[in-house]
């Protein structure tokens, strides 16, 4: 194709250049014939660039090139091709973007698109609804202007949407909403928001009906333990037959009482979402009276527990609510690690925060069961659970203080070689002294 333009082109020089010598032979004037040919040539040029340019610049949708021949009128009629390919091109894509923006327009579902700062630049008409978007003034708005809850501002600026998060609408606190961003192209972010108020409350009715049954249960049992307890004491008054099935009702009388303290303390953690009780916890002297009640549990197995900590780190929340979780992950360890096992405790502090990790040499867990070791009552084994006395909430309460301390729990394991759980807490919940 070039080879073509350039003959085209060179033919027409040269037609131009004989003309001029031609009229020179004729004139006598070979210099200035050829200057007037070139110069015409020249200026038919120029006039032909400015009807391109005017046709390109007032021209309308549909309308044809100008006449032209040769060189030129090749070049007006690939550029009108290319218009009309262009916009037939433009045609599908608009229709295919008029078609998204009319199914999600349909959605019950809130979908959102924003740029890298964050700013709104389109949303759907759901997102009206449940977050209270107004198209006429919110366009080009930072979102956290018009969802301005803490924990959003921290589920936004962390860049980990790895799990959703569950906020109440600004619109009403009366709305659960749940919130999923994900990230696209140079750092835009697709925000998904779903009205999950009903399961919200399904949720919140098994939650309080867990809380009130075991506070209903908690007087009797507590009556009924006494009682055994009594009975122990004088049993060779009674009837010494009777001193085995005393002591097995005392022994699951107390298991049910262990099982109601920690559905009660999950109630409990689930009322709010950040302990009350938030101060400077010194994580050092805290573990090390952890260690202490984990020698005494150990006894005879004679585990080697080993402790390495920062003396210098403090953590921001409740110290009854971290020593419950830290103590759940050390005794779990004792409990399932073979008689002189090795358990080794660490925590310190890096640019990503605060670490705890528990290591120890048990049994191990196959790669199925870890997603769901943090479920109630999950059991990898059931027989070796009861073996060890568990209620199975211990990973429970463990996941659920670790996500009122902004914190996650990371487990990993091998079968036959132990286990490891790692709490990670951001730096924000470092403190200073």
């Amino acid at each position: 194709m070039n080879q073509d333009w350039r003959g085209l082109l060179s033919r027409r020089v040269l037609t131009v250049v004989s003309l001029s010598l031609l009229l020179g032979l004729i004139s006598g004037e070979y210099a200035w014939s050829l200057v007037a040919g070139l110069g015409a040539y020249l200026y038919w040029n120029l006039r032909q660039l400015v009807r391109l340019y005017l046709w390109l610049k007032h021209a309308g949708p549909d309308e044809l090139p100008p006449e032209s021949n040769g060189l030129w009128g090749e070049v007006f009629d690939a550029i009108y091709h290319l218009q009309k390919r262009n916009q037939r091109a433009r045609g599908r894509l608009q229709a295919v973007i008029d078609r998204v923006q009319e199914s999600t327009a349909a959605l019950r579902d809130a979908v959102i698109m924003l740029d890298a700062q964050g700013n709104l630049e389109w949303w759907n008409r759901a997102a009206e609804t449940l977050l209270g978007l107004k198209a006429t003034q919110d366009g080009g708005q930072p979102i956290t202007n018009l969802v301005r809850h803490p924990r959003f501002k921290e589920y936004f600026a962390q860049e980990n949407y790895g799990e959703p998060l569950e906020l109440p609408s600004p619109v009403g606190d009366h709305i659960r909403l749940q919130f999923q961003l994900t990230l696209y192209g140079n750092g835009e972010h697709l925000m998904l928001v779903r009205d999950v108020t009903r399961v919200h409350q399904l949720e919140q009715m098994r939650k309080d009906f867990v809380a009130n049954v075991s506070h209903e249960l908690r007087t009797p049992l507590t009556v009924l333990t006494g009682y055994l307890e009594t009975l122990l004491d004088n049993v060779d008054e009674v009837q010494p037959r009777w001193r085995r099935a005393l002591q097995q009702m005392q022994q699951q009388g107390t298991r049910m009482q262990n099982l109601l303290t920690d559905l009660l303390l999950l109630a409990r953690l689930e009322a709010t979402d950040y302990p009350a009780d938030n101060r400077p916890v010194a994580v050092a002297p805290l573990l090390q009276s952890i260690r202490s009640d984990a020698i005494a549990l150990s006894a005879e197995r004679g585990h080697r527990i080993e402790l390495q900590a920062d003396p210098a780190l403090l953590l921001k929340g409740s110290e009854a609510e971290l020593r419950s979780a830290f103590s759940n992950l050390v005794f779990n360890a004792v409990k399932y690690s073979p008689e002189g096992g090795d358990i080794r405790i660490r925590c310190w502090r890096d640019a990503e925060g605060a670490h705890l990790a528990v290591q120890d040499s048990g049994p191990g867990i196959e790669a199925k069961h870890i997603p769901r070791l943090t479920e109630r009552f999950y059991r990898v084994d059931a027989s070796r659970a009861a073996n060890t006395g568990g209620t199975g909430l211990g990973l429970a309460i463990v996941k659920h203080v670790l996500l009122r301390h902004r914190a996650r729990l990371e487990i990993s394991s091998t079968p036959g070689k132990g286990s490891s759980f790692v709490c990670h807490f951001p730096p924000a919940q470092i403190a200073t002294r």
